[in-house]
């Protein structure tokens, strides 16, 4: 056993290798990366061959940890909750098919946006799946609940959904940690045609999907990860979910309340808990991260009715992290006033680095666009997407992975010409390829701009699927050779730049135009690792 000061996403890591995992998939996303990025530079996970090499997309890492599990072993799954998304075909599936080896989808959601397009709540995805969903509150019970999830996805032959969120991911608490196991044998499933979803088989599939909803329900109930705490003030109920149980703790501390609290920890949620809370109370306040799942699941509850407050009633916001005064508020206490960010500091709005080869790449498409006005320029999710922003104001939409290529491709087909996309390369083989081969298909007349910087730069820097391999992918995909042209994204070339983009904004046809030069931030560490191993 040994002592930790960990992030929530390196507790995940590291009780993921104790735990005897096999193997680890995922694309980056804060702040879901830092998970494998702990499991690739940890020499333990060396030394036991667990694979951590990063996947094109969510969707490929959902189907190789799905595929590892049918051979027997342990694999995790991690992804942003927006991620989640790219990999929700398999991820339903894999609920109906079940598991072989043990095998946890982890899922870390942004509340308020730190990093995201959204809000979205990855537990309704859980639900959606008819899976079980562990939520912890700290650290400790993330580590904890990475053990218990594998033996719970063992146990019902089930795919188990972890789900944390940005605040629990970046904040670092003490871990201590279990006895190490080893890494399960190979072994196929006992029946061969449980990953078979041909109709008639996943139709017997989803049944034994539909009974096993008993089971989880009572293994929530009985587990312990769902604790009941009695209270002398019967007045207010409270369920805390997950990370919100912290902010209701710093209330419980500093304003002496002694409210019956029931801590939820896993899902679906405990019923008989819930009656219980709720038969001790006048009414229940539901503390609950993200969107109002379980004050909407409980208004289905109870026969009579029964007061329910949350998100939903106004009692909380409805969007938005909670927070230790959030809770106070809901709870009518006035005087609380937990600190907040102090307001000396001020807020500093994001920008290219000093040297980015993308601002190089905007200043020449600004300038060749110039002649056909605004309005034109499609993008996609990266540190590119800065671009949005002064003084460069140069493009239009900044939708979902890969949209950058189709939504030009669909105002092209509008009529809206010249059309212009912007794709870094990592989000060009993470799902740009299919919408670009749409294009090639049907001729369409769009311009598309690789922006290569040899690196997944936004998350930190991760190996891109792209490097190197940019112009036979687009080849390979029916790209004229002639309108695969390159640009160098200097200041330099400025007016050679230009006069490419030009040229290829007039073709009637598909233009790919890759511009290369290694992310500067990537670049600079390269360089003092080679100057450190030359001092060597």
């Amino acid at each position: 056993m040994q002592k930790y000061l960990f992030l929530g996403d390196e507790a995940i890591a590291q009780a993921a290798i104790d735990a005897g995992m096999s193997g680890i998939y995922a694309y980056p996303g804060t702040p879901s990366t830092e998970i494998t990025e702990y499991v690739q530079n940890s020499k333990e996970a060396a030394e036991k061959g667990i694979h951590s090499e990063w996947s094109a997309n969510e969707k490929t890492a959902m189907e190789s940890a799905l595929g590892m599990s049918y051979a027997g072993k342990r694999s995790m799954v991690c992804m942003k909750h927006v991620g989640l998304n790219v990999a929700a075909d398999p991820f339903m599936n894999a609920a109906i098919t079940g598991i072989n080896g043990g095998m946890i989808v982890t899922v870390a959601d942004d509340p308020s946006m730190h990093s995201s397009q959204n809000e979205q709540d990855s537990r309704y995805y859980g639900k959606f799946a008819l899976i079980p969903v562990l939520e912890p509150s700290n650290q400790q019970e993330a580590y904890d609940l990475v053990h218990y999830g594998f033996e719970l996805s063992e146990k019902f032959k089930t795919p188990v959904m972890l789900r944390i969120t940005t605040r629990l991911s970046h904040s670092r608490s003490g871990v201590e940690s279990r006895e190490k196991r080893k890494q399960n044998p190979l072994a196929l499933p006992v029946d061969l045609s449980q990953f078979i979803l041909l109709p008639s088989l996943a139709r017997e599939r989803y049944k034994i999907l539909l009974r096993s909803q008993s089971d989880f329900e009572a293994e929530s109930d009985s587990s312990g990860n769902n604790k009941y705490i009695p209270g002398k003030n019967r007045k207010t109920g409270i369920i805390a979910c997950g990370l919100a149980y912290n902010y209701y703790l710093e209330n419980k501390i500093s304003n002496h309340l002694d409210y019956p609290l029931l801590k939820i920890n896993q899902y679906p949620l405990p019923r008989k808990l819930i009656e219980k809370i709720a038969s001790e109370t006048d009414e229940l306040l539901i503390l609950e991260e993200g969107y109002p799942l379980v004050e909407e699941s409980l208004k289905g509850f109870f026969n009579s009715p029964y007061k329910v407050k949350g998100r939903l009633d106004g009692s909380l916001p409805r969007d938005g992290e909670l927070n230790p005064n959030l809770i106070a508020k809901a709870l009518g206490i006035k005087e609380a006033d937990f600190p907040a960010v102090p307001e000396l500091v001020s807020a500093r709005p994001p920008a290219f680095c000093k040297g980015c080869s993308h601002s190089d790449v905007y200043l020449a498409l600004n300038e060749a666009l110039a002649q056909y006005g605004k309005g034109r320029v499609f993008s996609d999710i990266g540190c590119y997407t800065l671009g949005a922003l002064a003084p460069y104001n140069a493009i239009n939409s900044c939708v979902d992975m890969g949209a950058s290529i189709t939504m030009a491709k669909g105002a092209a087909d509008a009529g809206l010409l010249p059309a212009v996309a912007v794709i870094g390369d990592s989000t060009f083989t993470h799902s740009g390829m299919t919408g670009l081969l749409d294009a090639v298909l049907e001729e369409t007349s769009i311009t598309v701009i690789i922006s290569d910087n040899s690196t997944t730069g936004m998350t930190g820097g991760q190996k891109s699927s792209a490097t190197g391999r940019l112009r036979q992918i687009c080849e390979g995909l029916g790209v004229e050779k002639d309108h695969i042209r390159f640009l160098n994204p200097l200041r330099k070339y400025h007016l050679e730049n230009i006069g490419i983009i030009n040229e290829e904004l007039l073709h009637q046809g598909v233009s790919v135009i890759i511009a290369e030069r290694e992310c500067i931030q990537t670049a600079g560490k390269r360089h003092r690792n080679l100057s450190g191993l030359k001092q060597k």
